[in-house]
C-alpha cells in the first residue's frame, strides 16, 4: 500500500512551482459563459459604487444634523434607497457568480474525467486512482469556492480599495498621504508570508490526495485486508498519511492566521493614527466633522478591503495549486496516442493478427523484457491458446492486441494494418475481452451484461446469459436481471462474476475474442457449460485463449507455448506432448500427476 515517502517527494517537488498565474488556465472553461461573467461584473460594480456613496450620505447627515426636518428626512430616505439598491445588486451578484462556479466546475470535472478515462495503463502505473479522484473532487471544490465566491469578493474589495482611496484623496489629501505611507508596510508581510503559504497549500493538497489513494486501495481490497488481519497496519498507514495532511494544513492555517493578524493590526493601527490627526484638524477648523466621519468610513472600507484581500489571497493560492494539478491531468502526455490521421480498418474485419518482431518491457520494469522478439501470425477464425508459466508474457500478448501499450520494437497488425496507425476505438470495438479478474460494476445484472453492447435488447441479454451458463443464478437473484450486484460484484462468487463477464463478451459479438483465464474460477460443471459456449462463440472468430489449465485448450487449433517472454514451441496438443519440452512437462504435471492425486 501507499505510504508516506512518495507523497513527500511529490509535495516537495510541486511546492516549488506555485503561482497565481495558474488561475489563467481556468479561462477556457469560463469563456463560454462570458455573458454571465459580464452581468456578474456589472452587478459587482454596482454594489461597489453604491457602497462608496454611503459615506457621502453620512457626511451630509452629520454636517446638516441641525438642518430643517424635511432635508434630514430626505437624507435618511436616500440612505434607505441606497441600501435597497445594494441588497438587490448583492443578491444578483451572488446568484450569478455561484451559478458560474457550479457550471465551470461541472465542466472541469467532465473534462478531467473524459481525459483520464482514455489514458493508457502506462499512466496508472505511476498515479494511483485515489489521487485522480481526489483531484476531481477536492481540487475542483476549491476551484468552485474561488470562482463562485472568492474571485468576486476579491474584485469587489479591489474596487472598494481603489474607489475608497480616490474618495479619501478628495476628502483630505493630507490624511490620504499619511495612509499611503502605510501601504508598503502592509504589502511586505503579504509577499513574505505568501511565498511560504503557497508551498504549504500545495503540500497539504498533495497529502490529501495521498490519503485518498491509500484509502481507495485498502477499501477496494477490504476482504484481503481482513483475511490477513491487516486492519491495524492499514489503519496505521492511513492514519500516518492523514496526520501528515493535517500537519500540513495546520502549518498552512497558522501561517495564514499570522499573515491576517499582522495585516489587520498594521492597517487598523494606521487608521487610528490618521483618525487622531484628523480629530485635531477638526478642532482647528481645517475640516468639518462630517468630512472626518466620511474619511474615517472610507478608511475603514479600504482597511477592510485590504484585510479581506489578504485572506482571499490564501484561497486564491490554494485554488492555483488545485488548478495546476487538474491541468496536469488535462495536459498529461499519454504514452499511447491515436495517430493524427488514422487509417480506416477494412470492413468486414477478418481478425488476422500478426506480431512481427515485437519486443516490449513494462515502463515500471524497463530492464525486464515481457516480450522478446515475438513473431506470431494468427489467421482469421483461428483459435490460438497461449500457455506457459506465470510471467511468460501471455497476458501481455492480449494487452498488446488491444494496444494498451505500444511495443518497444516491432509491429502488431490487425488485418494487415499496424495498430499504431489506427484509432483505438476503431479496432477495439471489434474485440471482446474476458479478463482474468472480471470487472463487475455497481449496477444491475442486466446493465453489467449490456456493457458489452449498450444497444442490446433484454432478449439478447438473456440469450447471452444463457450461452454463458449465467441465466439460472441470475434468475434466482431477488429481482432477477434487475438485481443490483453491489460494488465490484460483492454479492457474487468468483465463478458467477466470470460468467457475467463471459455473457458480456458473447453479447458484444465481435470478430476477435480474447479470453484471459476466462474459466479459471469455475467449478467443473460450470466450466463444461461455459467451455461449450466458448466453443460455439469461437466458430468463425479469431480467438486467443490464455490458460494455465491445459484441459481448456486441448481443442484449440494451435497452442503457443511461452516462456520468459519468448515463444518456445507451437502446434497441436498431441504433437507438443510428443515433442517433449515445456508443454509436455506442464501436461504431465496437470494430467498424470493430477489423476494420481485424485
Amino acid at each position: 500500500m501507499a505510504h508516506g515517502n512518495p507523497a513527500t517527494a511529490v509535495a516537495e517537488e510541486r511546492g516549488k512551482s506555485r503561482r497565481l498565474g495558474s488561475l489563467a488556465d481556468l479561462w477556457p472553461f469560463m469563456a463560454p459563459y462570458r455573458g454571465m461573467i459580464v452581468l456578474a461584473t456589472l452587478a459587482l460594480m454596482l454594489t461597489a459604487a453604491v457602497s462608496l456613496t454611503l459615506p457621502l450620505a453620512v457626511r451630509r447627515v452629520v454636517d446638516n444634523f441641525n438642518a430643517e426636518d424635511g432635508l434630514l428626512d430626505l437624507y435618511f430616505g436616500a440612505a434607505l434607497a441606497i441600501a435597497a439598491l445594494l441588497a438587490v445588486g448583492t443578491a444578483l451578484r451572488y446568484a450569478l457568480v455561484t451559478r458560474l462556479g457550479e457550471r465551470v466546475v461541472a465542466d472541469i470535472r467532465k473534462a478531467v474525467f473524459d481525459r483520464v478515462i482514455g489514458l493508457s495503463p502506462v499512466f496508472y502505473e505511476n498515479v494511483m486512482t485515489g489521487e485522480v479522484l481526489s483531484r476531481i473532487t477536492t481540487d475542483t471544490t476549491l476551484i468552485q469556492s474561488v470562482i463562485g465566491s472568492s474571485v468576486s469578493i476579491a474584485l469587489r474589495n479591489a474596487l472598494m480599495f481603489l474607489g475608497g482611496l480616490v474618495l479619501m484623496l478628495f476628502t483630505s489629501a493630507k490624511l490620504t498621504g499619511m495612509v499611503l505611507l502605510l501601504v508598503p508596510v502592509v504589502i511586505v508581510p503579504i509577499l513574505t508570508l505568501g511565498r511560504k503559504l503557497r508551498k504549504l497549500s500545495r503540500e497539504n493538497q498533495d497529502w490529501i490526495a495521498a490519503s485518498s489513494g491509500n484509502a481507495a486501495e485498502a477499501l477496494s481490497a477490504v476482504q484481503t485486508v481482513q483475511a490477513y488481519t491487516h486492519e491495524t497496519i492499514s489503519r496505521a498507514a492511513f492514519g500516518e498519511v492523514t496526520e501528515k495532511a493535517f500537519d500540513a494544513a495546520r502549518r498552512r492555517l497558522w501561517t495564514r492566521a499570522l499573515m491576517t493578524a499582522i495585516v489587520i493590526f498594521l492597517v487598523f493601527t494606521g487608521v487610528v493614527c490618521v483618525l487622531w490627526i484628523g480629530a485635531w484638524d477638526v478642532r482647528a477648523g481645517e475640516m468639518s466633522a462630517g468630512a472626518l466621519v466620511q474619511f474615517v468610513i472610507y478608511s475603514v472600507m479600504v482597511a477592510g478591503a485590504v484585510a479581506s484581500l489578504s485572506e482571499i489571497f490564501g484561497e486564491l493560492q490554494r485554488a492555483a495549486g488545485a488548478t495546476e494539478r487538474l491541468v496536469e491531468l488535462l495536459q498529461v502526455e499519454d504514452a499511447v496516442q491515436d495517430p493524427a490521421e488514422p487509417r480506416a480498418l477494412p470492413e468486414p474485419v477478418r481478425g488476422e493478427i500478426v506480431f512481427d518482431g515485437v519486443t516490449f518491457s513494462y515502463p515500471s520494469r524497463p530492464g525486464v523484457r515481457a516480450l522478446d522478439a515475438i513473431d506470431l501470425v494468427i489467421r482469421p477464425g483461428e483459435t490460438v491458446a497461449l500457455v506457459g508459466p506465470s510471467g511468460a508474457g501471455k497476458t501481455t500478448i492480449v494487452q498488446m492486441i488491444q494496444r494498451f501499450y505500444d511495443p518497444d520494437g516491432g509491429t502488431v497488425r490487425l488485418d494487415g494494418l499496424a495498430l499504431t496507425g489506427l484509432s483505438r476505438d476503431a479496432f477495439r470495438k471489434h474485440m471482446a475481452l474476458v479478463p482474468q479478474d472480471p470487472v463487475i460494476f455497481a449496477a444491475t445484472a442486466r446493465d453489467n451484461i449490456r456493457f458489452g453492447r449498450p444497444d442490446a435488447t433484454d432478449a439478447e441479454i438473456e440469450a447471452a446469459a444463457r450461452a454463458a451458463a449465467a441465466h439460472d443464478f441470475i434468475a434466482a437473484l431477488p429481482d432477477g436481471y434487475g438485481t443490483g450486484l453491489g460494488e465490484r460484484g460483492v454479492m457474487l462468487s468468483g465463478g458467477q462474476k466470470q460468467r457475467i463477464a463471459i455473457a458480456r463478451a458473447i453479447l458484444r459479438d465481435a470478430p476477435v475474442l480474447l479470453l484471459d483465464e476466462a474459466t479459471s474460477a469455475l467449478d467443473a460443471e460450470s466450466e463444461r457449460a461455459v467451455q461449450q459456449a466458448v466453443d460455439r462463440l469461437a466458430e468463425g472468430r479469431t480467438t486467443i485463449i490464455v490458460a494455465h489449465r491445459l484441459a481448456t485448450v486441448k481443442k484449440a487449433d494451435r497452442i503457443v507455448v511461452m516462456e520468459n517472454g519468448r515463444i518456445v514451441a507451437q502446434g497441436g496438443h498431441d504433437a507438443l506432448v510428443a515433442e517433449g519440452g515445456l508443454y509436455a512437462r506442464l501436461a504431465r504435471l496437470q494430467f498424470t500427476d493430477g489423476m494420481a492425486a485424485e
